[in-house]
């Protein structure tokens, strides 16, 4: 089966159903359930953001991006060359903790405009630029698992479908994008982002783990505010 450009371009920013604030809230539970029940496996849906987060930001910076891997144990490492200080790669180290929160926030406002298709698309550009620099056997295996997923759903699945699963991913990188921050916050380590940062900019890394909470928090409150604007109204 062949599909033009112009077919493929008018089915992406095409509109699929809002689903009703009840399935909506439904998702948002079964997302809280996984980011508590199953943690390492959502942790890893937020490393993949998070070092998508640095490498998008160190090309965006003129850096030239040499390689990405996601380990076992939900870390991940993004490797780029340039300048080793300089706002560049200050913007580069302070993009990664915020990074899923703020997909997640970006995901949500497209959906409530019923751009589930259009928000599965994105990601699955997302991963398969990062494929391109992947550098590590279970990082290639985790980025092929997730594109296929998402690429299958978006292909496959019904509009109604695509939004449920589309609503199941923002709520995911909302909720779970704060519990980094709080590892982070009780780690003493000299290789993390902010430990990095306070050499770089001389502000002491407390300030930049507050500026991560802050900003995730921030988003999910927001994101929520979007998606379940009914649970933000008081009285």
């Amino acid at each position: 089966m062949t599909v033009s450009w112009s077919a493929l371009a008018e089915r992406l920013t095409g509109l699929q159903p809002v689903p009703e604030p009840t399935v909506v809230a439904i998702l948002g539970v079964v997302a809280l359930a996984c980011v508590v029940l199953a943690w390492p496996v959502t942790r890893m849906v937020v490393t993949v953001a998070h070092e998508a987060g640095h490498a998008i930001v160190a090309l965006l910076a003129g850096r030239r991006l040499t390689g990405i891997r996601l380990h076992s144990d939900t870390s991940g490492l993004t490797v780029s060359r340039g300048r080793p200080q300089g706002p560049g790669m200050v913007a580069t180290l302070l993009a990664g903790y915020p990074a899923p929160a703020l997909m997640g926030l970006g995901a949500a406002w497209l959906l409530a405009s019923g751009r589930a298709l259009l928000v599965m698309a994105l990601l699955v550009v997302v991963m398969a630029g990062m494929l391109l620099m992947i550098r590590n056997l279970f990082g290639l295996l985790v980025v092929v698992i997730g594109t296929t997923l998402v690429g299958l759903t978006a292909w496959y699945l019904q509009p109604v479908h695509q939004s449920w699963i589309a609503y199941f991913l923002t709520w995911v990188l909302l909720l779970a994008a704060p519990r980094p921050v709080v590892e982070l916050a009780r780690q003493r380590s000299r290789t993390s982002d902010p430990a990095q940062l306070a050499r770089l900019t001389g502000v002491p890394g407390g300030i930049w783990i507050l500026l991560f909470g802050t900003v995730t928090v921030g988003s999910l409150i927001a994101g929520l505010g979007v998606l379940a604007p009914g649970v933000l109204r008081w009285g």
